[in-house]
């Protein structure tokens, strides 16, 4: 099996406008697909290439060439460490926001609600909270929150309520063991979309993505040389409203700023009005790709 099979994946890169000679960074290097690519673009420019995740870093010994640097870190820390490399501004930044293919298939890591495993979800399975632990110690308010916020979960708040008596009764050790106590919650017929959008949620909490991505996007903005590109691929609707409003607007949540003058306070532009989706033939190859939306900025 494929480590991972990037969605979008020449759609993404070819919008990098890359330049031989310039410096890039692929901030969710995952399986490698797309640093490999963009790293056979370089002649005498550099690539960085973030992850947390301790399988992502020995995927990247396998791209050997001078022209390449793997960074062991999450990307809201995107500004940092490339001051550590003496990096000011760069050229192009590309972020697929999706979780690998690898990560969902290897049980041990609690991403996947097809294997038996335990509630772990952490992508950087080495630091930070659990799935087991969020699911143990937050009150039913705040799982209400994260399951009707960052899953869309339509009963999320008798789900929160039954976690909450369930654990009170006996603790989830395991997958199987948290989806039997929520069978009750569990729609006939929707299983699959109904469990698939309660580990999404999960997920986003155990990592902290919503704040880690406006974080990365911020950052972004600041690195980039003008006229270097924003090239960002999304895979649920929470994440592309950040991604889209921070594009068109310069921040998250409210209007455009303006100045005295009238012209828009904002780093950056759109390329694309409307976002790159996959094509019928990558839907049929890969159905993950199904939700994916390509967005590309320009900084001013």
């Amino acid at each position: 099996m494929e480590y991972h099979r990037p969605v979008l994946f020449h759609e993404s890169v070819d919008a990098l406008a890359i330049k031989p000679e310039g410096v890039y960074v692929d901030v969710t290097f995952g399986g490698g697909g797309h640093s490999a690519l963009i790293v056979s673009k370089l002649a005498s420019g550099k690539l960085y290439s973030f992850d947390q995740d301790r399988d992502a870093e020995e995927q990247s010994k396998k791209i050997d060439s001078p022209a390449f640097q793997f960074v062991r870190a999450n990307f809201r820390d995107l500004k940092k460490y490339l001051r550590l490399y003496g990096v000011k501004q760069v050229d192009g930044i590309l972020a697929d926001l999706g979780v690998s293919s690898h990560q969902f298939n290897v049980p041990e890591r609690g991403f996947s609600t097809r294997f038996e495993g335990p509630l772990d979800m952490r992508m950087n399975a080495e630091a930070g909270t659990t799935a087991k632990e969020v699911l143990e110690t937050y009150s039913e308010e705040q799982l209400h929150r994260i399951f009707g916020i960052y899953g869309e979960v339509k009963n999320a708040r008798t789900l929160a309520r039954t976690i909450v008596e369930k654990r009170a009764r006996k603790p989830f050790d395991t997958i199987g063991e948290f989806k039997q106590a929520i069978s009750s919650c569990t729609p006939k017929g929707k299983e699959n979309k109904y469990l698939a959008q309660v580990f999404q949620a999960l997920r986003i909490e155990v990592n902290d993505e919503m704040k880690a991505l406006e974080e990365m996007l911020e950052q972004a903005a600041e690195v980039l040389k003008p006229g270097g590109r924003l090239v960002v691929i999304s895979y649920h609707s929470l994440e592309d409203r950040l991604v889209k409003n921070f594009i068109a607007k310069g921040k998250f949540f409210g209007e455009v700023e303006k100045d005295l003058f009238g012209n828009e306070k904002k780093p950056l532009d759109a390329v694309n009005r409307k976002p790159i989706v996959p094509s019928e033939q990558e839907l049929l190859e890969n159905s993950r790709s199904r939700s994916a939306k390509l967005r590309i900025a320009e900084k001013r």
